[in-house]
């Protein structure tokens, strides 16, 4: 079955449009941000689907090598590596990706081929780059749960990535959240119209006044 089906097309298509500023203040889950020095390798980069977890020992990928022969298609690799940076992976890596179906990769480590990524289109979300290659000797886990960057992340979670940065929202708490995130979308877009008007952001947010200057 393909990872894809956890989700609707349509749910997927609107987790992008909302993006992860909106989706993490619409989960309401302080732990769904993950910290924000993962960043995208080429701008414009974003992805959203189904997470499928993996950890990889300090400069050793073996982990994500055999998670290419089990990550469901249409999925999303979320790779722990401790924030240590090495080159878990390069273009290679994403050819083999993009056969087995997979969508992205968000990393807690370091990436090279950095131009390939970018040329290939493919969506990486990483700490830091690195030329220095890794090992292929211990896999600690592939596909159970792990902790990203201060956030959790179980397999067929929502993950979601773009220039903002990248939260993960639990399978779960997925439709509640996308309906929090159309209630503010649908707010934002009254406030903005409001403010073309003429009205002021003071008004609109109820602000204060009284503690100006103090």
């Amino acid at each position: 079955m393909s990872a894809q089906s956890q989700f609707s097309r349509e749910a997927l298509d609107l987790a992008r449009k909302f993006g992860t500023a909106t989706l993490h203040e619409a989960s309401g889950l302080p732990t769904s941000a993950v910290d924000t020095a993962l960043r995208p390798v080429w701008a414009g980069a974003s992805v959203a689907g189904p997470a499928f977890p993996v950890e990889c020992a300090p400069g050793d990928n073996l982990a994500i090598h055999l998670a290419l022969e089990q990550v469901p298609r249409g999925s999303v690799l979320v790779v722990t590596a401790g924030g240590f940076i090495a080159g878990y992976w390069g273009e290679v890596l994403t050819v083999a990706a993009e056969a087995a179906g997979v969508i992205g990769l968000v990393i807690d480590g370091g990436v090279r081929d950095t131009a390939a990524l970018a040329a290939r289109r493919f969506p990486v979300f990483a700490r830091g780059i690195s030329v220095r290659g890794t090992r292929k000797v211990c896999a600690p886990s592939v596909g159970q749960p792990i902790l990203l960057a201060g956030a959790p992340v179980s397999a067929g979670d929502l993950v979601v990535a773009d220039d903002d940065g990248v939260v993960v929202i639990p399978a779960g708490q997925v439709e509640r959240t996308l309906s929090n995130g159309m209630v503010r979308v649908d707010k934002e877009e009254t406030i903005m119209e409001q403010l073309r008007q003429g009205r002021t952001t003071m008004d609109l947010l109820g602000l204060s006044r009284q503690e100006a200057g103090s």
